[in-house]
């Protein structure tokens, strides 16, 4: 078998190997953020705003890699849910912000460190070192596919 022929071969089932391996690491963390009462949307959401303050409804999108579309039905299921409210921008009436209520503030305080353990659990395949090393090959990889 040539080089070139090894190496066509190795990236298609590195390819493979990744894309299941993210699949069943995304399975059992969707899992685990249904069990806490929210579905993944709801809970990146809840959790971006927990730990970077209120948000311009408008850029919440970009930050949690979801649909714009999506983001008002978002917010409105949450605030029904009286986890997060609507504040307009003193500045800029065109401009709404999404807060982090006080109910809200409380079950993150409470889920978050659940839903932390359960990713240390779901990757405790790897040690610290290997973890460490993956960061750094997978950060390469991905930077040379933004590039291409």
């Amino acid at each position: 078998m040539s080089k070139d022929h090894y190496d066509e071969e190795l990236s298609l089932k590195l390819f493979v190997v990744l894309t299941r391996a993210l699949d069943s690491i995304k399975k059992r963390v969707e899992e685990n953020i249904k069990g806490l009462g929210l579905n993944t949307t709801e809970f990146a959401v809840l959790e971006l705003i927990y730990h970077k303050g209120d948000q311009p409804i408008q850029k919440i999108g970009e930050k949690v890699l979801i649909a714009s579309s999506s983001i008002t039905y978002v917010v409105d299921k949450l605030e029904k849910k009286k986890l997060l409210e609507r504040k307009p921008c003193p500045k800029d009436r065109r401009i709404t912000f999404a807060a982090i209520t006080t109910e809200g503030k409380e079950l993150m305080d409470d889920v978050f460190p659940k839903h932390t353990l359960a990713i240390q659990e779901i990757l405790a395949g790897l040690d610290v070192d290997e973890k460490k090393q993956l960061i750094e090959q997978l950060k390469k990889l991905g930077f040379h596919a933004q590039k291409l």
